[in-house]
């Protein structure tokens, strides 16, 4: 049915133009066969109101038609054992380079996340070392701050004794004095 329909696009292709054209200047009706093909015919019906109108009659199939839609089958060949296990050592080595290709795409992914983890873990451990050497600095700073404190309220404290003592024998200068 498909070459039936695809035979009739081919031929109502083929129809003259000038046919067509022709048979708008000549509206008289036409019982007679406007063409004539392999596989079918065309005739003019009457006409109508929306314009000229055709009969297409396919004809059955014949064998001769038949054949020539057919597209002729590739002559065969004997193959032998020998081409069969030259073809499948051909398959066998290309699937073992597929194989290796996808073994080594496997392996450059791997290698390429382990430097990845690499990466990162040293990354982590240069932040742990740098935490750490920040934590030591600011103790430390934390310690020389508290030292300072400590030997300057220290200094005071001298600074007072030093006063008291003076204030001391002042006292004791004033009583000798008065007594």
């Amino acid at each position: 049915m498909a070459k039936t329909a695809t035979a009739y696009k081919e031929k109502m292709k083929e129809l003259s133009v000038l046919s067509l054209i022709c048979s708008c200047f000549y509206p008289e009706t036409r019982n007679k066969l406007m063409s004539e093909f392999e596989d079918m015919e065309v005739k003019a019906i009457d006409k109508r109101a929306s314009g000229q109108a055709f009969e297409v009659i396919l004809k059955p199939m014949s064998p001769v038609s038949d054949v020539a839609h057919n597209l002729p089958s590739p002559p065969k060949r004997d193959i032998s054992l020998e081409d069969i296990e030259k073809k499948l050592e051909a398959a066998e080595e290309r699937r073992k380079y597929q194989e290796a290709q996808v073994l080594r795409a496997l392996a450059e992914k791997r290698e390429h996340e382990r430097d990845v983890l690499l990466k990162a873990m040293e990354e982590n451990s240069n932040f742990s070392k740098m935490a750490e050497e920040k934590l030591q600095l600011k103790m430390e700073q934390i310690k020389e701050n508290r030292e300072a404190y400590l030997a300057a309220l220290l200094e005071r404290l001298q600074e007072k004794e030093r006063h008291a003592e003076v204030v001391r024998r002042n006292k004791e200068m004033r009583e000798e004095l008065t007594a």
